[in-house]
């Protein structure tokens, strides 16, 4: 990845959270509990997910720099929204929680030297590297993905509605 696409991610990922607060906005709270399919998640469910998921990021991130070759903790999303009860936890915390760390994470990512982007931790589940690039790669995709994910459950329930 060159400096510039490098520089292109780390505005996204500096985005997500504007995104997923346009997407949020046009869609009414009464959607938010709907969910596709039984082992699909709501709305609700992808907000706690991404909260969640945004701390492990941020200490991922911090990992990758301070302490390349570490190995970091696996954990498994969909037993997290079971095991968490991710359906009955609050939201405005969550959101709350989600915009101030992607935002500290983002404002310190504007920080790094490039030489940081080459340091890589042990994933223990994968056999390659995982590098900060794969990090910053996974990480600016995520939001936008479950940004994704949301429009198509309300398309779903406005069907049903």
């Amino acid at each position: 990845m060159n400096n510039k696409e490098r520089k292109q991610k780390i505005e996204l990922y500096g985005k997500g959270f504007n995104l997923l607060t346009r997407a949020l906005k046009d869609i009414p709270t009464k959607a938010w509990k709907f969910k596709p399919d039984p082992a699909e998640w709501s709305i609700h469910e992808i907000i706690i997910h991404l909260a969640d998921s945004e701390v492990i990021a941020a200490m991922r991130a911090r990992l990758l720099a301070a302490e390349p070759g570490r190995q970091l903790m696996a954990y498994d999303q969909d037993k997290w929204a079971t095991g968490l009860n991710y359906q009955d936890q609050e939201l405005e915390n969550a959101l709350k929680l989600l915009k101030q760390v992607r935002k500290f994470t983002y404002q310190w990512l504007l920080t790094l030297p490039e030489s940081v982007f080459e340091n890589s931790v042990v994933h223990p589940e994968s056999d390659l590297p995982y590098t900060f690039e794969k990090w910053l790669t996974i990480y600016s995709g995520h939001l936008p993905g479950h940004v994704d994910q949301i429009n198509n459950n309300f398309e779903l329930w406005k069907k049903q509605h």
